[in-house]
């Protein structure tokens, strides 16, 4: 009887400390499985660093205009300014000065006025008259919007026209740009300096087109009539033109170094076997429903597109203007490299 009660007495004094700790440190995590889950009511602690706030928007842009100036000024500065300069020569040769003959010289460059004055020879020195233009045609078409690899065709766009303004601005020449749709969206006149290449890209990277379509034709019209003196143009879209662009093209090819630079995407001309699936025309707003288990249709989509790739490099081929291509995956680094040296040669 006495072991009982001792026994009785242990279990009581258990259970009392049980209730004690209990009250102090609160129910046990067990004790309910959504004790720990927040209600609807409950709000989000603003101390939480993870949390974007609308006060961090505008330092986020920031952050990505400043990436985007780091890596295409580095582009431009290491790769692609040198080719730049060969590929788009100044309008002439000024005279700069006389300075006395170097082994290696030129024997016509030669002042026989000078070397007969200074019992040596000296030879003239000549600078290449550059201030050139350069103006971008970017195409800020809802159709730019689209990707389905790792990046939209609107940011390989971003990146090749800092690149090509950054180049520019190193060799001492403006910049303009002229954005468009199926009309003309914005016109930044040609200017010189970094904090102008800066509003460029900003201006690129926030674009939002009031239309959706894609005209050709219009911007090569506009871009002829706002630029009397001759400049280096580059027309930068993924040429999803309804209209005919001809006759504008052989005008302005005429006047002007006129290069096309194409973005697609993999998926516009290589259409993979999903099934069912719910396609729409970003400019049209057309939508339907295809079929990609259809081989027939798979290879209608290559074949349109590749007709209107050959299309294009006829009809640039045929004005006189360089053309080229490149995938939103391609290393358009090297595709650049390549056009900048097929401009050379046929300088």
């Amino acid at each position: 009887m006495i072991v009982i009660a001792i026994l009785i007495g242990a279990i009581a004094l258990l259970i009392g400390l049980f209730f004690l700790l209990r009250k102090k440190k609160g129910p046990a995590i067990l004790s309910s499985p959504n004790s720990q889950l927040p209600t609807l009511n409950q709000q989000p602690s603003t101390n939480n660093p993870q949390l974007p706030t609308n006060n961090t928007q505008p330092s986020s842009k920031q952050h990505k205009i400043r990436r985007i100036e780091i890596i295409t000024r580095k582009l431009s500065n290491q790769v692609f300014s040198g080719s730049y300069h060969s590929a788009f020569k100044g309008r002439g040769l000024s005279f700069s000065e006389v300075r006395e003959y170097q082994y290696g010289d030129d024997v016509r460059a030669i002042d026989w006025n000078v070397t007969a004055r200074g019992g040596k020879p000296f030879v003239k020195v000549f600078e290449e008259e550059r201030e050139l233009t350069l103006m971008l045609m970017v195409d800020v078409s809802k159709s730019t919007l689209f990707g389905t690899q790792n990046e939209f065709k609107k940011e390989i766009i971003e990146i090749i026209s800092g690149i090509l303004a950054f180049s520019a601005i190193t060799n001492n020449d403006k910049v303009g740009v002229i954005f468009f749709s199926d009309k003309v969206e914005k016109y930044i006149p040609p200017k010189k300096g970094k904090s102008h290449i800066l509003r460029i890209i900003s201006e690129i990277d926030g674009f939002a087109s009031t239309s959706s379509g894609t005209d050709i034709a219009t911007v090569l019209q506009y871009f002829n009539n706002v630029n009397k003196k001759k400049s280096i143009a580059f027309l930068i879209s993924d040429f999803q033109a309804k209209e005919n662009y001809t006759k504008e093209l052989a005008i302005v090819s005429r006047k002007h170094d006129f290069i096309g630079i194409q973005l697609f995407d993999k998926r516009e001309h290589l259409m993979e076997d999903v099934g069912l699936v719910y396609i729409e025309d970003a400019e049209t707003k057309q939508s339907f429903f295809a079929d990609t288990s259809d081989k027939k249709l798979r290879n209608e989509i290559r074949s349109q597109f590749e007709n209107r790739q050959q299309n294009s490099k006829m009809l640039f081929a045929k004005s006189g203007a360089q053309f080229i291509s490149i995938e939103t995956t391609s290393n358009y680094v090297k595709d650049l490299m390549q056009m900048f040296k097929e401009r050379g040669v046929r300088r």
